[in-house]
């Protein structure tokens, strides 16, 4: 029988956009705009109950789903969401995510705080930070491109 382990953490990112609360809300709330800085979608309802479905991965390599449902939803914060990621048939981890979008002077400040359960060493919290980092980076690349 294989041993099998969990990890638990939480990690909290802030970042700063030259752009209005309104304008993060909406490049992370519509499917065109988010799919120029995050996986284009399989699916994508951006309402409570809704769900996010992307899958992919590089050439020739493993399969990876990101299966997400959003759990509540207030115009411009927060957005509340669960969501697992697989790769292939395999549960890598299952987290809540809130991401907080408000005013800060003339910017706009940006809160994304996860908490993860990560299973059998599949994916660790300071690799998920890390990518999720970079994810938030690329928003902000979006948001000074308009």
């Amino acid at each position: 029988m294989n041993e099998r382990s969990i990890k638990y953490s939480t990690f909290v990112i802030e970042k700063n956009y030259h752009a209005s609360p309104e304008r993060v809300f909406f490049v992370w709330s519509d499917p065109s705009a988010k799919a120029r800085w995050f996986p284009k979608a399989d699916e994508f309802d951006f309402r409570v109950s809704g769900r996010e479905i992307n899958r992919g991965g590089p050439p020739n390599g493993p399969i990876y789903t990101f299966d997400a449902c959003y759990q509540g939803i207030v115009q411009d914060s927060p957005i509340a969401y669960t969501y697992t990621l697989d790769q292939g048939e395999t549960r890598m981890s299952a987290s809540v995510t809130t991401v907080e979008i408000k005013q800060s002077d003339n910017d706009t400040q940006l809160i994304y705080t996860e908490q993860g359960a990560f299973f059998d060493g599949h994916d660790l919290p300071k690799q998920r930070d890390h990518g999720t980092k970079i994810m938030l980076d690329k928003l902000g690349l979006e948001l000074q491109n308009e």
